[in-house]
């Protein structure tokens, strides 16, 4: 079976994906898939990735592509791929761009189709979704920018437009400070950060505009965060759920991949009501937003009420030697490898 490997892509998440995407490749069966391992650049160009594919080690923090050449048509060179593993992160490879492309070809390949990954990477529309699950998510304000004031659009579609100060007053009096501000269509914790007052506020959403187009105002959430790892299509299994423990304030992009000081507890230490309590909302979230083949799902568990809320989905969570979704797997009996084996057999065109 001809199996293609995409990865590094377009958005900022490059580097991330580059640790997954060697790291999938690395741990493919090299006796039963001849593998075609395919780098996009920052610009949206595809190489081929010429090392021995014996010898595709996973990348670390850092480490840079070499030894490619351009691939001057992509069409032409997946027309007999069987399978094709996006292993992109964010904008342009996790948000439906790809997925659209390998469907118009015909191409089955891993993850979920393009309404579900565009769905999913998008915070605020997964958020309108699940609102009618009646699933526990925090509250948020969809800010937008416009001219000098911000266009705030609330949880009921209510379209407001308001200055810095009645912004500022609008939060005091919906969610109080402190507040998340993250861009909407982002993942690895990229452009997200707390702010604790008006200053922080505008300083931060300047900065997550430079990203996203709608930004997320989301409460703070005090609590643990914990992460389910789903595998399936119409059949849906739910692993146990995992911990992250961290030292900084909250689960930064330096905390995930910089400093790596954060620290992965499996299972995580509470009821089995708990966690049977979390996998299930865990499989209603990836019906209601009809995700394939896999996706991690993130939550808190807040502080004294052991209240469940969702925070985000991942369609293609990271593969990288320190990722909560395999490590998962791993505890449900799927090592690395049996764990591509499987994903590539779910794989949907």
């Amino acid at each position: 079976m001809n199996i293609a490997v995409i990865f590094g892509g377009k958005s900022t998440e490059h580097d991330i994906s580059l640790m997954s995407g060697t790291s999938v490749i690395a741990n493919l069966d090299k006796d039963k898939y001849h593998i075609f391992p395919i780098y996009q650049d920052t610009l949206g160009n595809f190489y081929e990735y010429k090392e021995d594919i014996n010898n595709i080690k996973a990348f670390n923090v850092g480490d840079k592509i070499t030894n490619i050449v351009l691939i001057d048509n992509i069409i032409n060179y997946l027309k007999d791929i069987d399978v094709v593993f996006p292993v992109l992160h964010g904008l342009y490879g996790e948000d439906g761009s790809i997925q659209g492309m390998l469907f118009m070809l015909g191409k089955k390949y891993v993850g979920s189709h393009v309404l579900a990954s565009s769905l999913c990477l998008d915070k605020i529309y997964t958020k309108a979704l699940l609102n009618g699950t009646k699933i526990d998510m925090a509250k948020y304000l969809w800010v937008q920018k416009q001219s000098l004031d911000y266009l705030v659009v609330d949880e009921k579609f209510n379209r407001i437009s308001l200055d810095l100060e009645k912004l500022d007053s609008k939060i005091k009096e919906t969610l109080s400070y402190p507040v998340f501000i993250k861009p909407s269509n982002l993942g690895s914790s990229v452009g997200v950060n707390k702010a604790s007052n008006k200053e922080e506020l505008k300083k931060f959403l300047d900065m997550a505009f430079l990203y996203d187009s709608k930004v997320l105002i989301e409460e703070e959430i005090k609590g643990r965060e914990v992460e389910c790892a789903i595998l399936g299509n119409d059949e849906i299994f739910a692993s146990t759920v995992g911990e992250i423990v961290f030292d900084e304030d909250f689960y930064s992009y330096n905390s995930k991949y910089i400093n790596e000081k954060s620290k992965i507890i499996i299972p995580v230490d509470i009821s089995i009501t708990l966690i049977n309590e979390i996998k299930d909302i865990a499989k209603r979230a990836y019906f209601a937003c009809g995700c394939q083949g896999l996706a991690r799902i993130d939550f808190f568990i807040q502080d004294n009420t052991n209240r469940i809320i969702l925070n985000e989905i991942n369609t293609m969570p990271g593969f990288t030697k320190n990722s909560m979704y395999p490590k998962l797997m791993e505890y449900e009996g799927y090592s690395y490898s049996k764990l591509l084996d499987k994903l590539i057999e779910l794989a949907v065109k």
